[in-house]
């Protein structure tokens, strides 16, 4: 059984935003370890190498939050012999992210988004890869998303419900927590572990 699983944060965040989650896989007996990189002055150019060179050592999972989803998949279909065999998005925007275009669109702001813009704004598209994907959104809008991306429907506050929808997914889950809560929700872990331990989400 792959232990190891590799943990990408999401845009603006630091790699410890990821260790709670990496505890709770600690707890389950996973082996996580933290990826960290620039999401607005390196974004996915300098970012999908470093991650498709980690992900090459050794058999893994990945679990990540938001941007992180993103950057992952992106490493997949640029390197599709990597040896991962499940991941987890957290919130990932996979088709694109109305807020990331709202926010393009103001000059004073659009800098803050730096290299990541354009893999946020356009998404990866469908998934064909060997790993199997699976993407908890949530559902709580709490977050200043909503103040530059029109959503339909649910949203957790900066990422809308329909925006981690993409085919190819072996599955979806949301669930009742914000963007940021999705780092620190109990449910979220559950049905993380419950994903890499057998391909699918539990009930």
């Amino acid at each position: 059984m792959t232990r190891r699983v590799v943990l990408l944060h999401g845009l603006w965040m630091p790699r410890a935003s990821m260790r709670w989650m990496a505890a709770r896989l600690r707890d389950a007996g996973y082996a996580p370890s933290l990826f960290s990189y620039a999401t607005v002055s390196g974004g996915p150019e300098a970012a999908v190498p470093a991650l498709v060179a980690t992900l090459r050592r050794e058999p893994c999972h990945v679990l990540a939050h938001s941007l992180g989803g993103l950057v992952t998949l992106r490493a997949l279909q640029d390197a599709p012999q990597l040896p991962v065999e499940r991941v987890v998005c957290l919130g990932s925007p996979l088709c694109g992210s109305a807020a990331a275009t709202g926010l393009a669109r103001l000059p004073l702001a659009a800098a803050s988004l730096g290299r990541s813009a354009e893999l946020l704004r356009s998404g990866c598209g469908a998934w064909t890869g060997r790993a199997e994907v699976g993407v908890v959104a949530g559902r709580t809008p709490l977050g200043l998303g909503q103040l530059f991306g029109r959503f339909r429907g649910d949203n957790d506050g900066t990422v809308g419900v329909d925006e981690t929808r993409i085919d190819g997914l072996a599955g979806h889950a949301v669930i009742p927590t914000s963007h940021t809560g999705l780092l620190f929700s109990p449910e979220a872990a559950r049905l993380a572990v419950g994903f890499l331990q057998d391909g699918r989400f539990p009930a």
